[in-house]
């Protein structure tokens, strides 16, 4: 059944008269060049009008009719500015209570820049929005709004805050609770220091990877559920009246939050409409902003000031995790292949440095920075130690051969000695046949001869020894709970140094 087509005169007449109050809003933008300074009420207006007219119009097929298209992408234009308007006022009237550490560039001015491209974008996406109106013989039916109309008075001060505080049966669980889930959505938020790391003249080649509009509205989603967790668990309880800490805490999270919302929306205007391969024609041909400059809004603002509250709240993080920190201890294995090598040192210190905290290795007396790669191989000179002198014991075990023997037969007892210590589990065999060195030395007894083979088997990474060492992990619990885990997965590794796959409460690890 084919659809029913529309009279466009009718159509005309219908946008007309649900098109008033915007258009009356377009004309006191457009009238004003520079126009007055943004104010919530009138950003909330128009965004409001906006949304209504673009829904009306999608409702009729208007962004792929060629009369109105131009009409609809306007529309959506000031709905989307509006919105990212909103959120600047929004910041800007809530710095004061966000208590938020200075940063390299001045945050406070960089808003105010912001609201200012932004007031003059909505000026120009009016104009263009009256002149379809020409275009389209539309009657207007606009009302003319007065200064008054938008004005928006604001006596200084706070409401009293005499409300009950909550109570709550932990404070120790929720605030570890809220540290940890910010320091692990910090690490799925690399993307916010991408504009730290390239130059404007980069930044399209950033879309669509490492950045989308998909990809940022994710992270926004994700702050705003643990804004919400905030809010949920610690707003207006005892402990956060006790700990000043907290509300800077909770600005952190929404400040950034609230950027990915102007993100979100800046990245969605440049692939739908500035974007080469995905935007719309009828506004790249004539657009309201060039990509340029869209795009250093995006990253220089949004994106970067997101990055460098991201940091900081990981610090402060850092901070409280420290102060409620439950002090314990856990007893692991030490690696089986190799030791402290690359991968288990490694791990063990991104998980000490994503937490932030101070835990202590202790192995037979000898204590190491478990937040130090570096500092955790020098256990292995201890385990290469101890493996030595087991050797010696487990040679000593094996009745060897009498009598002086040939090069050929202290070759065979090498072999005798290390097959039966594999076979026996004490001994992994990385390569077989094994290449033995091509001389054996006449002097000395066997087992002086037979232990410096293995040695050198050991330091040629042809066999390891199996060391059933254990070492003490000592410091904050919650960072103990995913050592744990690490030594349960093998350190990230199996007996023969290959890849293993992690456990999904450590994938902070792989980013």
């Amino acid at each position: 059944m084919r659809p029913v087509m529309i009279n466009p005169s009718e159509f005309a007449e219908l946008i007309a008269i649900r098109a008033g109050r915007l258009l009356s809003i377009a004309h006191w933008l457009a009238a004003r060049s520079p126009p007055d300074t943004l104010t919530r009420p009138l950003v909330g207006d128009l965004l409001s009008q906006a949304v209504q007219m673009e829904e009306l119009l999608d409702a009729y097929g208007a962004r792929n009719n060629r009369q109105w298209s131009r009409f609809r992408s306007l529309t959506a234009t000031l709905k989307l500015f509006a919105n990212v308007g909103y959120k600047l006022l929004h910041i800007q009237h809530s710095l004061p209570f966000y208590q938020l550490p200075p940063v390299e560039r001045d945050f406070s001015v960089a808003t105010a820049q912001s609201l200012e491209l932004i007031r003059d974008l909505l000026a120009r996406a009016a104009d263009g929005l009256l002149a379809q109106v020409t275009r389209l013989n539309l009657p207007l039916l606009a009302d003319p709004l007065g200064a008054a109309d938008y004005a928006e008075p604001l006596p200084p001060g706070r409401l009293s805050q005499d409300r009950p505080m909550r109570q709550i049966k932990s404070a120790v669980d929720i605030i570890t609770y809220l540290a940890t889930a910010y320091l692990n959505l910090a690490a799925e938020s690399e993307s916010l220091h991408l504009a730290e790391r390239v130059k404007p003249s980069q930044y399209p080649s950033c879309f669509p990877n490492p950045l989308s509009e998909d990809n940022i509205r994710y992270l926004k989603f994700r702050f705003h559920s643990l804004q919400s967790l905030y809010d949920t668990h610690v707003s207006e309880t005892e402990i956060e009246f006790l700990d000043t800490g907290l509300p800077v805490l909770r600005g952190h999270i929404s400040v950034v939050y609230h950027l990915l919302e102007i993100a979100t929306d800046l990245a969605h205007y440049y692939e739908r409409h500035l974007n080469a391969r995905t935007g719309d024609s009828s506004l790249r041909r004539q657009p309201i902003i060039s990509a340029k400059t869209l795009l250093a809004m995006l990253m220089d603002y949004a994106i970067a000031y997101a990055g460098q509250y991201l940091d900081l709240g990981q610090r402060f993080c850092h901070t409280m995790l420290k102060r409620y920190a439950e002090v314990g201890n856990v007893d692991v294995p030490v690696p089986s292949y190799r030791g402290f090598h690359v991968r288990p040192a490694t791990l063990i210190a991104k998980i000490v440095r994503h937490y932030g905290s101070d835990i202590r290795m202790e192995l037979d007396g000898q204590i190491y920075d478990a937040g130090s790669p570096m500092d955790i191989f020098r256990a292995n000179e201890k385990i290469n130690a101890w493996k030595r002198r087991w050797l010696v014991a487990e040679i000593e075990r094996i009745p060897p051969p009498r009598g002086n023997l040939n090069e050929s037969q202290i070759r065979a007892a090498v072999l005798h000695v290390v097959l039966k210590l594999a076979q026996e589990g004490k001994i992994i065999l990385y390569q077989q046949p094994l290449q033995l060195s091509n001389e054996f030395s006449h002097d000395g007894i066997l087992l002086e001869k037979v232990t410096a083979e293995i040695a050198r088997l050991q330091a040629t990474g042809q066999i390891d020894i199996r060391a059933d060492l254990s070492i003490r992990f000592t410091g904050d619990q919650r960072v103990l709970d995913d050592l744990e885990l690490l030594a349960q997965s093998g350190y990230g590794e199996d007996h023969f140094g290959n890849n293993t796959t992690l456990p999904k409460e450590l994938g902070y690890l792989r980013r």
